[in-house]
């Protein structure tokens, strides 16, 4: 099974590899990496979805691993209790950043399945402490969440920005195909057409995270600890 605690030091490797010797010769996952910066700077997409933010109450979630969903949980209530105290939602921009170990949240169940996502990333419920084995952040059971209205689809129809991190996208991914023998662009690809209707891939969550601040969004982790 997948280390991905190895992985996490092959992305620093990654990176300072591509900063010292170009895209030019490199193999994957760098020269995927290297493709999508050169995307990035000539795709309009990202800004114009940066340009979304709006009104005076804004405020980005940064989520770097699945917290047992506690991220959605707390997009939720940032826009839940905004509502509560009579903010109209003109005002209110929520903005939630899917990055590192948190971008199953993003994805289909058949990519969870397929690449076991619940033995790599050992994703726990946050309220019942047991492994998730299934992506249950997307149109969930009852009894699934603890919050109503916290699932990812039912944040996004509420006008909740959700980003995630193409660079996480391309490193782990391509960690993936490598531990099973697949090809890395094959893997990266079935995993972006996997990504939810509505979530905007971002260049990277950090570079989404200071982007969004720079709009005026106050900052909220979502991680662990």
């Amino acid at each position: 099974m997948l280390d991905l605690t190895a992985t996490r030091r092959s992305f620093l490797g990654s990176l300072a590899a591509t900063a010292a010797a170009g895209v030019a010769g490199l193999s994957l996952p760098e020269q995927l990496m290297g493709q999508q910066m050169k995307k990035a700077s000539s795709d309009p997409a990202f800004d114009k979805w940066i340009a979304k933010i709006r009104g005076k109450h804004k405020q980005v979630f940064d989520a770097p691993s699945i917290n047992g969903g506690l991220p959605l949980a707390w997009a939720r209530v940032f826009v839940m209790t905004n509502e509560m105290v009579g903010t109209p939602a003109k005002d209110v921009s929520a903005v939630l950043i899917l990055r590192h170990d948190a971008i199953p949240i993003g994805m289909h169940n058949e990519v969870w399945q397929k690449y076991k996502f619940s033995e790599a990333f050992k994703p726990v419920h946050a309220m019942t402490k047991q492994l998730i084995t299934n992506n249950i952040f997307w149109k969930p059971k009852e009894g699934d969440l603890p919050l109503p209205g916290m699932a990812l689809n039912e944040l996004l129809d509420a006008g909740v920005m959700v980003g995630l991190c193409d660079m996480a996208l391309t490193v782990i991914s391509g960690a993936f195909a490598k531990d099973m023998n697949m090809d890395a662009a094959a893997v990266k690809k079935e995993w972006v057409d996997s990504v939810f209707p509505g979530i905007q891939i971002v260049p990277s969550g950090v570079l989404a995270i200071n982007r969004a601040q720079e709009k005026g969004c106050t900052y909220c982790y979502a991680g662990e600890g």
